[in-house]
């Protein structure tokens, strides 16, 4: 392993079971998780980040999961602080750290090592920018971006206004785009082993669990989890959240909830499309086909495999 740390990686859409799957090898090879959630890690924000109860936890411990209040905000940087400490302390104790999340960035950025650029801010430069973009539009302030830096671009949606006024904003100060300083920062060779499993459902299958999935969030109470979270005026990062937004014309009395609900679930289906569009960029993913999400015995298979594979584990 050349002394790196073996790191097993359950990345994918939404509503593929990777919580079950990562808990499942967690308990066969002696490991803790990782969240890699970028929602995750909100006290309060349970139903609609699909958080596993303790139940569901199986008692395996679970890192960097509900830790920050709703009004915190919180970035890939701030994740990949906390990330590499917290694996070479499960390391330390002879565990195997098993990172389970969608959050390809988080993903990404943490098992490449990549370093965040501390180019400082520009208050009265993303004032401007976020003028730009209600007068001209979301859509318009990406391509700005595009155009300086057509690489980080299309890895933003154009909805995701605060990282891109970030990435122009890095531009504006440096003269240097992110893209750039990431490529700089691949450099420095990563700390990490890493074994990416994803499960590879057909599309029409997945839509299928994200359906239900949003169904059964309703039954376990999502709307009253959305009142609550709108009595806050002055969440950031946690507003991201897919879930809470699309059932406010419903709260508001502007739409019925069947429309809402239906907003709800084209938005999960779009998002579980990003992701894998994401994540199959990945040269060293293992795709797992469903049939290994619930059987016992061909979980136990992946282990043994992982087992003869890898000497962290002899």
């Amino acid at each position: 392993m050349n002394g790196k740390i073996f790191t097993l990686v359950i990345c994918g859409p939404t509503a593929s079971g990777k919580t079950a799957l990562g808990v499942a090898l967690a308990e066969k090879l002696n490991g803790e998780i990782v969240s890699a959630d970028s929602m995750q890690i909100y006290k309060g924000m349970d139903i609609a980040s699909a958080k596993p109860s303790e139940e569901e936890k199986c008692g395996i411990p679970h890192h960097l999961m509900d830790f920050l209040p709703l009004t915190e905000s919180f970035s890939v940087a701030d994740y990949v602080e906390l990330a590499h400490p917290c694996i070479e302390e499960i390391k330390s104790r002879n565990k195997l750290p098993v990172i389970v999340g969608g959050t390809g960035l988080y993903i990404s950025s943490l098992i490449n090592n990549i370093t965040f650029d501390d180019t400082g801010s520009d208050p009265a430069f993303r004032g401007e920018m976020k003028v730009f973009a209600a007068e001209n539009g979301n859509r318009a302030l990406w391509e700005k971006l595009n155009s300086i830096d057509p690489k980080t671009a299309d890895k933003l949606h154009p909805n995701n206004q605060n990282r891109i006024i970030r990435a122009l904003e890095v531009y504006h100060l440096s003269g240097r785009t992110i893209s750039e300083a990431e490529a700089n920062s691949r450099l420095n060779d990563s700390p990490y082993e890493p074994c990416f499993l994803m499960p590879d459902f057909p599309r029409e299958e997945l839509y299928s669990r994200i359906d239900r999935r949003v169904d059964i969030m309703l039954e376990k109470g999502l709307i009253d989890e959305a009142k609550e979270f709108f009595t806050h005026d002055d969440y950031v990062t946690s507003a991201q959240a897919i879930g809470y937004k699309e059932l406010k014309p419903y709260l508001d009395g502007e739409k019925s909830l069947s429309e809402c609900v239906s907003s709800l679930k084209q938005a999960t289906r779009n998002y579980a499309k990003r992701q894998l569009t994401w994540f199959n960029k990945e040269p060293r993913l293992n795709r797992l086909s469903p049939d290994f999400m619930t059987n016992d015995a061909k979980i136990s298979e992946i282990a043994e495999n992982l087992v003869k594979r890898y000497s962290f584990f002899s």
